[in-house]
């Protein structure tokens, strides 16, 4: 059997920001390893779609969606909530959803500040307590938390961004310890760059990030996110050359970070 891979229908597997990109991705892969697949995405249309891809992938498990947006104060208990009228009991939880911002913090909305604050940390952090919670009681289960390469890189523009993903892998890697144990594991993947529309790159930049490696595929990302998580591991920086290039992220900074910020600029919105 593949890692993680169950008895058709005998588990359930929730995943955040389903609709598209590495979300959908997510999803698609759990249903080949036997998952039911509970698909919670904002954008509607786009979620009942990619919903009935997913279903088309096994007739052996059942696939839910639910349209809710996830940035807001009370998202994540409502979240949990719906689950449990619907007699939905979630064995994993991939919290994926996001929101991404390249942009000063001066120039930066406030509104856009609040949800990107409520979507990474704060909603996070209260469905991977309430499902660990609910999961103890079963016997055990698995979170992934999406968090981002960009911990290592706080750069000019990437403020809000880096921040609000550092403070999701240190708050996963923390939990993760606080659940020895208990039979259920947290797992933070922090991925670089990855050719999905999240950072407004053209298809064509995409291609040509995909071919000089520069960028991960999302369904990449998604078969290691996974992998580390079945492993139960804490951290997982997937392939060896980012990990080899932290370092380096985390010192830059003279005339390369001034050529960098006078660069990008003009990319700034």
């Amino acid at each position: 059997m593949a890692r993680g891979e169950v008895t058709p229908g005998s588990k359930t597997a929730l995943v955040t920001g389903a609709s598209r990109g590495i979300g959908r991705c997510y999803a698609l892969r759990l249903a080949r390893l036997g998952y039911n697949v509970v698909m919670v995405s904002s954008a509607q249309e786009e979620l009942a779609a990619t919903a009935e891809e997913v279903r088309a992938v096994s007739d052996k498990v059942w696939v839910r969606h639910l349209a809710k947006d996830l940035a807001t104060t009370t998202a994540g208990d409502e979240l949990f909530a719906w689950t449990e009228a619907e007699g939905i009991k979630v064995d994993v939880l991939v919290n994926n959803a996001g929101i991404f911002s390249f942009c000063d913090i001066l120039n930066t909305p406030a509104e856009r500040i609040e949800r990107i604050i409520y979507l990474h940390a704060l909603t996070a952090t209260k469905t991977s307590r309430l499902y660990a919670a609910d999961m103890i009681e079963r016997g055990g289960g698995r979170i992934l938390n999406m968090s981002s390469y960009s911990i290592w890189m706080p750069y000019p523009g990437l403020a809000l961004y880096s921040a609000s993903k550092a403070y999701l892998k240190s708050f996963t890697v923390a939990f993760a310890k606080e659940l020895k144990g208990t039979g259920v594991t947290a797992t933070a993947i922090c991925p670089a760059g990855i050719a999905t529309d999240l950072y407004g790159l053209s298809p064509k930049l995409q291609r040509f990030g995909l071919k000089i490696g520069v960028l991960m595929s999302p369904e990449s990302c998604a078969r290691r996110g996974l992998n580390g998580m079945f492993r139960g591991q804490r951290c997982k920086v997937p392939d060896w050359w980012f990990r080899l290039f932290i370092p380096f992220a985390k010192c830059l900074g003279g005339w390369p970070m001034k050529w960098l910020r006078d660069y990008t600029m003009k990319f700034q919105k």
